[in-house]
């Protein structure tokens, strides 16, 4: 058994190592990537820097599930990497480009690919760029590669960045550098994986694909393990700066007798590497939020029951209409708020894809579907496209 395992676990290696030559021969020069970004119309930023508008609806969110702002941002971060070490140079002058967009995406390859050649430019995003949203991601960048020399300045920024938000990336980053739990060759690879012609695949009333995704104890679950036996329930979450998604989280607690006596499988998802998803389930850190009166640390640790997935790159996501990099909160751009629900025999019974961050059906109303058999859902306060 040892043996067929060992040799299971090489023929896979070498797949994966052959899709990645086949990535990387399919790099595009970086100078076409920052044009696409660059001339794309993207819907703004609020005032802050900090919240997407609908650029239609003057509110925060996207109403248009058709919108490809995610797919240009996303495909540019994939073909950054793809472009790799050899372009470092190149990916690293795009931080100082007009366009926030280029420089955000820019700082986001950079650092996937632990560029730490770039550390002095990434520090001086944090310190000098007028967008937010930017200085987060350089912030979040020098955190993944974990820039030792990088911890006085993003120290300086935690204490004084006029940005909330910019001030938990930093706070993030400092611990992420401190205890060397940089980014994974796994979040690399994701990137160099990713595959568009997957994107938007699954629909309602079709046999789920299935997916092997870790969780935030290097746990390996796959979705057909589950066929034929549970329910499954997959929950599309932010980050740990999200107070709806600590809501969620708190809910499902609470209900854990309720989802076992009705046979279903929880998963909350996150598309980030094992750092963030473990700050999320407060394995890491504990963070200074301005939502949270009371520590909840002890609380996840004990009350968690569940797992919660990485969804390096939102590969997975993407396909049952996730968005990864949809649009921005608090600094951050992420996936669109989504809840998917399978049946035992593995058909999907409801893909629902928000149109804002509390754009979804509550935990309650997710397991009253399942009871019920009525998964018809629409969220009340529902962004309504003008397109």
């Amino acid at each position: 058994m040892k043996i067929k395992n060992l040799l299971i676990a090489t023929i896979l290696l070498l797949f994966i190592n052959s899709l990645k030559i086949m990535a990387q021969s399919e790099t595009i020069a970086v100078s076409k990537i920052v044009d696409r970004v660059n001339t794309h119309n993207f819907h703004l930023l609020n005032d802050e820097n900090s919240m997407t508008q609908d650029r239609n609806l003057k509110v925060a969110g996207i109403a248009d599930l058709n919108n490809e702002d995610w797919k240009v941002r996303l495909l540019a971060v994939r073909d950054l990497v793809r472009a790799g070490q050899n372009s470092t140079a190149e990916i690293t002058k795009g931080l100082t480009h007009p366009s926030a967009n280029v420089r955000q995406v820019c700082a986001m390859a950079l650092g996937i690919l632990n560029a730490k050649q770039s550390a002095t430019e990434l520090g001086a995003v944090v310190k000098n760029d007028s967008n937010a949203m930017v200085r987060s991601q350089a912030a979040i960048a020098l955190g993944q590669m974990e820039s030792e020399k990088s911890v006085t300045l993003l120290r300086e920024a935690f204490k004084n960045d006029p940005s909330r938000d910019v001030q938990h990336q930093c706070e993030l980053a400092i611990y992420q550098i401190e205890n060397k739990k940089g980014v994974t060759d796994k979040q690399l690879n994701a990137f160099l994986l990713l595959n568009e012609s997957t994107f938007e695949t699954v629909k309602e009333g079709s046999i789920a694909p299935n997916f092997l995704l870790d969780d935030t104890e290097g746990k390996s679950w796959q979705l057909n393990d589950f066929r034929n036996k549970q329910w499954v329930v997959l929950i599309w979450v932010f980050a740990d700066w999200c107070p709806v998604c600590h809501g969620e989280f708190h809910d499902l607690m609470k209900m854990q007798q309720e989802f076992k006596d009705a046979n279903v499988q929880v998963f909350t998802v996150e598309t980030h590497d094992l750092y963030r998803g473990r700050v999320m389930v407060g394995k890491e850190l504990e963070p200074r939020y301005w939502f949270a009166k009371e520590s909840f640390k002890d609380a996840y640790t004990k009350q968690i029951w569940w797992p919660h997935l990485l969804d390096r790159a939102g590969a997975v996501g993407a396909k049952f209409g996730a968005d990864p990099l949809t649009f921005s909160v608090h600094a951050e751009y992420i996936n669109r708020p989504t809840t998917v629900i399978i049946d035992p025999v593995g058909k999907v019974r409801l893909i629902y894809s928000g149109t804002f961050w509390g754009d979804r059906p509550s935990i309650e109303q997710t397991l009253e579907m399942i009871k019920t058999g009525n998964f018809e859902f629409q969220h009340p306060e529902r962004l309504k496209s003008e397109n």
